[in-house]
């Protein structure tokens, strides 16, 4: 007796029905209420049944022209105008009609990472988020739109996510990324004009799951899995979280990223960089544009081995490869948040400060704030005179006039070693505008110099427009 393959039977009536039923429509990024990037050349694309025409017609004027192809997968692009606060709508018209109304044109970031990045405005259990209770008495408003990507991890990448999109309200922003949020409510205050953001966040994620399979193919130690596994496995694992929910977004026309990640990857601060680096190229090529901004924000200050007798620094080795990576890479920055962790809590409820910095750098980078400081002095040398370490630092090249502010009674966070390489805790003084004595008694001839270089460390030395200084160090040990 022949034995019958029912699966195959089963694809191909699925296949076949699914084309003979196919209708007009589009990815959930398209939607109702949805907010698309102001006065550029957007990307929309669909499926309906094979070979047929498609014409798209906006109540702003645009109007594309095309066709499915044989698997019934259509796409095209449409010019947007300036934004304003005009309600917009886009006809679909294939093999059905398909209609968007409620649209906004304005400003659209893309925000993403893993935990500090996915904790909502309410907060997660026993880790509130300040003054929440305010921000979701204020949280209506029509011109701010919020796209909150449900998880996801692929083995292979994926046209859509669970998702859709909402207009502010207490009830949706609740549940969506505080520091997202936040950012959005300040760009909107700041520039007038509609603001949307799309959330892909995940916490616990490692940032390897987050690039793409190409992307990571020079990476040697990188193992491409090549089954699924739990969710709990997927946020770990190399490229299933790109698949899941970034993937579905390319070529959608943004403003820029922001990326709040690295925790999952501390024990990895010589890779990290590296990583990166990676990371934000396979986007911007992702999304076909090689000048979108991308800004990071530092790893929480956290007692990540509370029980060595020695201060621990992996987090300060991870967050000085962040700098490092913000340097070198064109149109990035970092918000620094040294002064707004929590060492008892890995996700620190003081999430307003980084809000703010992320909207500094976008305003003075992007939207012509040109008087808007985003930077801090930057250490530059140690030159020793004695016992003393004199600290320099290179002025901020967006302050006008650039000074130290000191938060509390006296200088806290210097460290000094001489040639046994040990660091004792030091002595600082403020001695001009951009130098710093540090000293200690226990260290005659020092030879290097640290700054909040450990894993939890709350900063108090702010630069003049209160934009706090970075760990930074002297050494290379």
């Amino acid at each position: 007796m022949k034995r019958i393959n029912i699966g195959f039977f089963l694809v191909l009536g699925t296949t076949f029905f699914t084309i003979a039923s196919a209708q007009t429509g589009t990815p959930s990024c398209f939607g109702n209420d949805m907010l698309l990037q102001q006065n550029d050349t957007i990307a929309i694309w669909g499926h309906d049944k094979p070979d047929t025409p498609i014409k798209l017609t906006t109540s702003w004027g645009a109007i594309s022209e095309t066709s499915t192809n044989k698997e019934g997968k259509w796409r095209t692009t449409l010019p947007t105008v300036p934004a304003s606060f005009k309600k917009h709508s886009i006809d679909i018209q294939g093999s059905s009609l398909l209609r968007y109304e409620n649209i906004l044109l304005g400003e659209l970031w893309f925000v993403s990472g893993q935990s500090n990045m996915e904790m909502p405005v309410k907060g997660f259990k026993n880790s509130p988020v300040d003054n929440a209770a305010e921000f979701l008495s204020e949280a209506k408003n029509p011109n701010i739109r919020l796209f909150n990507s449900a998880r996801a991890g692929s083995l292979q990448p994926q046209d859509t996510v669970n998702g859709s999109w909402v207009e502010a309200d207490s009830a949706d922003v609740a549940n969506f990324s505080a520091v997202g949020y936040l950012f959005a409510k300040k760009l909107f205050d700041s520039i007038q004009v509609p603001v949307g953001i799309i959330e892909a966040a995940w916490g616990g994620t490692k940032i390897e799951a987050w690039i793409p399979k190409d992307s990571l193919a020079k990476f040697s130690a990188v193992t491409i899995p090549e089954t699924s596994l739990t969710d709990a496995s997927k946020r770990k694992r190399p490229t299933e979280i790109y698949n899941g929910m970034i993937a579905p977004f390319r070529n959608f026309t943004i403003k820029g990223f922001l990326w709040y990640q690295g925790e999952s990857n501390r024990n990895q601060p010589e890779a990290y960089k590296a990583f990166q680096h990676t990371l934000v190229n396979s986007w911007r090529a992702q999304w076909q544009d090689t000048t979108l901004p991308f800004y990071l924000v530092q790893i929480a200050p956290y007692a990540y081995e509370k029980h060595r007798e020695t201060p621990a620094i992996k987090a300060a080795l991870l967050r000085e490869a962040q700098s490092n990576s913000a340097r070198e890479i064109t149109n990035s920055g970092i918000a620094i948040t040294t002064d707004v962790g929590d060492c008892d809590d890995i996700h620190p409820a003081k999430k307003e400060p980084i809000a703010d910095r992320l909207v500094r750098l976008a305003l003075n980078r992007d939207y012509g704030f040109k008087k808007i400081d985003f930077l801090a002095p930057t250490f530059s040398a140690i030159e020793i005179k004695g016992n003393t370490a004199m600290v320099k630092f290179e002025k901020s090249p967006t302050s006008i006039n650039e000074h130290f502010v000191l938060k509390e009674d006296s200088l806290s966070g210097f460290a000094i070693a001489g040639s046994d390489q040990i660091f004792y805790p030091a002595k600082a003084i403020i001695k001009d505008d951009l130098t710093i004595a540090v000293s200690s008694s226990q260290v005659k001839e020092p030879i290097a110099v640290r700054y909040g270089f450990e894993d939890c460390y709350e900063g108090n030395l702010y630069s003049s427009t209160e934009i706090p200084i970075g760990p930074f160090r002297s050494d290379s040990w």
